[in-house]
């Protein structure tokens, strides 16, 4: 926990001394670290938009290349819904069985359940921008069997909307003097407002008499 921690509060200095150390590698090291936060649903803690804004600052010093950038990372996006949504459809409404808790957490999925209800197929755009429920979404598009056509025209829309807007930030904002002597300030912000559409809607949940 302690090094997750760590990387989620120091991604330029983890990002930086990747490229470093693995040079062209790095950019599939953060292809698979993307394609598994939207991709899995057991690994719906790692870096997402905070990750995003931080290669974009990176690409703003000359490490990374920005257009390289939103190539692998839409991918990643694209695909990593793409399975996701895959492994939805296979389970079906078995994805509510008790025996899957261990795996798919109840609140996780009821709380995407209820994002979809309230959204629509525009869900899989929204959710991009809101950690875990971004995770969910396309595992329960593909549990509600959600006409792939549909799914497919907003997990291309949401994706790349999602990456060039990030990184583009991060690319702009990164290297403003203010943004990059308190990066971690800045991360822990994005986090923060990242997860607050969620908190507000377990807070109304909760307001709701049952």
């Amino acid at each position: 926990m302690p090094h997750l921690i760590d990387l989620f509060l120091h991604l330029d200095k983890h990002l930086g001394e990747l490229v470093q150390s693995y040079g062209t590698l790095s950019y599939v090291i953060l292809f698979l670290i993307v394609f598994c936060e939207t991709g899995l649903v057991v690994t719906p803690f790692l870096p997402g938009d905070s990750l995003l804004f931080a290669a974009g600052a990176l690409a703003s010093t000359g490490s990374f290349s920005l257009l390289t950038l939103f190539v692998v990372l839409f991918t990643a996006a694209v695909l990593g819904d793409l399975v996701n949504y895959q492994v939805g459809k296979y389970l079906g409404p078995k994805a509510f069985d008790k025996k899957y808790e261990k795996f798919l957490k109840p609140e996780y999925l009821l709380k995407t359940k209820k994002f979809f209800d309230k959204h629509g197929g525009k869900a899989i755009i929204i959710a991009r921008f809101v950690p875990i429920v971004r995770t969910f979404a396309p595992f329960l598009a593909g549990v509600g069997s959600m006409p792939y056509k549909e799914f497919g025209l907003y997990n291309i829309s949401g994706a790349f909307i999602w990456v060039v807007s990030v990184c583009t930030a991060g690319y702009i904002f990164g290297e403003i003097p203010l943004v990059k002597n308190n990066f971690s300030l800045v991360v822990i912000g994005i986090v923060i407002v990242s997860i607050m559409p969620a908190v507000f809607e377990v807070i109304r949940a909760k307001r709701v008499p049952a």
